[in-house]
């Protein structure tokens, strides 16, 4: 039986983090394959990726976007503004999820995001608390998705839940798969309709 949902939040609650993403480029004239490969070389001087290092709040943004400066010659500009002021709210699924707390359902978050972003991330759900019991960040954890240890640690958080107990929502294939490599039912979310539905269908046969 169901008896908690966890959800992701950026793609999720939000608008597709690819708009951000997209628009940031437009903006600052830097592609991303450029900015994928500069990471690619660093994580392989370095042995680790560092956008995974500033996820696990092992560096801070400015270290992270110094060094990305470094490899690259040039500077990026501002972009947490520009990807803050391209995301958006997901009313339809922030509205589901409040419903599905009424519905009894235990609610968390937990999201792979940026320490200093977490007063920007959070604006864009002013009511986060109040729908979801426990949130899980990745900068506050020192671990991100797909890491067991992150999915682990959630549960241990809705103390009483048991992983088989629980529905993971996210929109990335490797962090549905590690969710239900751990016994959790997954949904992999892709558009409003289609998550809603595969949600239903798994409370329904609970």
């Amino acid at each position: 039986m169901i008896r908690a949902v966890v959800s992701d939040f950026g793609g999720v609650l939000t608008t597709p983090l690819v708009d951000s993403f997209v628009a940031y480029q437009r903006e600052s004239g830097i592609a991303f394959e450029e900015l994928g490969k500069a990471l690619a070389r660093i994580a392989e001087e370095h042995g680790e990726h560092p956008l995974f290092e500033l996820e696990k709040g092992k560096i801070t943004e400015a270290e992270f976007i110094a060094g990305l400066e470094r490899e690259l010659g040039r500077k990026l500009g501002s972009f947490r503004e520009t990807y803050f002021a391209h995301l958006h709210p997901n009313e339809r699924m922030i509205g589901y999820m409040r419903h599905l707390k009424a519905r009894g359902l235990r609610m968390a978050l937990l999201t792979n995001n940026v320490r200093e972003w977490e007063p920007h991330w959070r604006a864009k759900l002013p009511d986060i608390d109040e729908i979801f019991e426990v949130v899980v960040d990745s900068a506050f954890v020192g671990m991100r998705k797909p890491e067991p240890g992150i999915y682990e640690l959630t549960l241990e958080r809705l103390d009483g839940i048991a992983a088989g107990d629980c529905l993971f929502l996210d929109d990335i294939d490797a962090n549905c798969d590690a969710a239900a490599a751990l016994g959790m039912h997954a949904v992999r979310f892709v558009d409003n309709d289609q998550a809603i539905a595969d949600i239903e269908r798994f409370l329904g046969s609970s």
